[in-house]
């Protein structure tokens, strides 16, 4: 049975050479080219490929961020394609995740689309490949990116929206699903664990106020004290948050000092 593969690559040359390197297998249909992140969201939504090579570095919504963004029911094989990245190589190896370093060599992808076959054909394991593709996106990030995040992908619909991290108001986790407010008051969901968010967020610009709940400190505009040394906090969309007793020591010492 032929592989139905994706590619996602922004830069046109690379993503046609692996397209013609596809074409010359006979055991490969390939089903569709996006040029960036959001498409390639949107193609393997709806195309359901067997599997995806998706190009480690794209503007806005690259290949990790592909993978956080779908559903672990619709997310296929996956292998990312990348310039050498010690990081990747590593979160990759250590979790057992196909990778093509570019550029692409013909018998290097040979043998990602035969491990592809041999998975396809354990399909009791490929749930188990949906959560090792995760864990080496979460090792990467967590190695790789000491940056902060100025930029929030989320869903809204068959939408992928981009949200500037300086216009969230506040964080709510329910489980491992966070909902998400802007200067707006309008209210994201994605799936994503709050400790991973917060390790990525600049700790200056999110203060904790629980357990499970992050606030813009540009956004707090009110700080009101309740009974037992605890506060409530207004934010400037006008949302409401309780303070826990722990967090309201910090608090007091980052914003209610001068």
């Amino acid at each position: 049975m032929n592989l139905r593969v994706v590619i996602a690559d922004d830069e046109r040359p690379a993503r046609s050479y692996l397209t013609a390197l596809l074409r010359g297998f006979d055991d490969v249909e390939l089903v569709g080219e996006a040029t960036n992140g959001a498409e390639a969201v949107t193609l393997i939504e709806r195309q359901h490929p067997d599997l995806a090579l998706l190009d480690l570095e794209m503007p806005e919504l690259d290949g990790i961020a592909v993978v956080r963004l779908l559903k672990k029911e619709r997310l296929p094989l996956v292998a990312f394609v990348t310039a050498f990245d010690e990081y990747a190589v590593r979160a990759f190896e250590l979790h057992a995740v196909d990778y093509l370093l570019k550029p692409v060599n013909k018998s290097r992808l040979r043998e990602t689309l035969n491990r592809a076959h041999e998975r396809l054909e354990r399909s009791e394991q490929l749930e188990a490949q949906a959560t090792s593709v995760r864990n080496a996106a979460a090792a990467y990030e967590a190695s790789a990116r000491p940056l902060y995040l100025e930029r929030l992908p989320v869903r809204r619909g068959d939408e992928i929206l981009i949200l500037p991290v300086r216009e969230i108001v506040s964080v709510v986790a329910e489980g491992e699903l966070l909902r998400v407010r802007n200067v707006n008051n309008e209210q994201y969901c994605f799936s994503y664990r709050l400790k991973e968010l917060e390790a990525r967020l600049d700790p200056a610009r999110f203060v904790r106020l629980g357990r499970g709940i992050l606030a813009n400190v540009e956004k707090i505009v009110r700080v009101s004290p309740m009974p037992g040394g605890t506060y409530r906090v207004t934010l400037s969309n006008d949302q409401q948050l309780s303070v826990s007793r722990q967090q309201s020591r910090v608090l007091r010492e980052q914003l209610l000092k001068i």
